[in-house]
């Protein structure tokens, strides 16, 4: 499927820094800064990892998106696996997430945009949480994304 036939099915945030984030109607991404109200908005690092590390880097990680299929793929190994609980802002489905390259620009609903920053590992909360990915899976496949919008929402259909 090309990025055109893609759809949003589920946006989600946490104002704290908790392994899942609550399901939403909509999510407001800030220019620059990522998800309103989300705990890893702003233009620094907020990942706890990376702020023990330098809390001056910049934050690369404002807005996560996985694919839905991943789910379907876990949920087919045996593990029960729904939008939001492995973190991610935006489940997405029919976007190739995972052959995107860094630099590339999505635009999710009417007039939100993303860009992508890079692929992102699972952290080891998820590896203790599930014992592991299942072999061959692509859980080490979640995106994570720099918000270029202003003002605008991404809503889930």
């Amino acid at each position: 499927m090309s990025p055109s036939t893609g759809e949003v099915v589920a946006v989600s945030l946490s104002d704290t820094h908790t392994f899942s984030k609550q399901n939403t109607d909509a999510i407001h991404l800030v220019k620059g800064l990522g998800v309103q109200g989300d705990a890893h908005l702003g233009v620094t690092v907020k990942h706890r990892s990376r702020v023990a590390q330098d809390p001056t880097q910049p934050n690369l990680r404002q807005v996560h998106l996985i694919h839905a299929e991943l789910f379907e793929e876990l949920q087919d190994s045996g593990f029960q696996v729904s939008p939001g609980q492995i973190g991610e802002n935006i489940t997405t489905r029919g976007i190739s997430l995972l052959t995107l390259p860094t630099g590339a620009i999505l635009r999710i609903g009417e007039s939100a945009i993303v860009e992508i920053t890079g692929l992102r590992n699972p952290c080891p909360q998820l590896k203790k949480r599930a014992d592991g990915c299942p072999p061959g899976s692509r859980c080490r496949g979640q995106s994570h994304s720099k918000s270029r919008s202003h003002g605008h929402r991404a809503r889930w259909r």
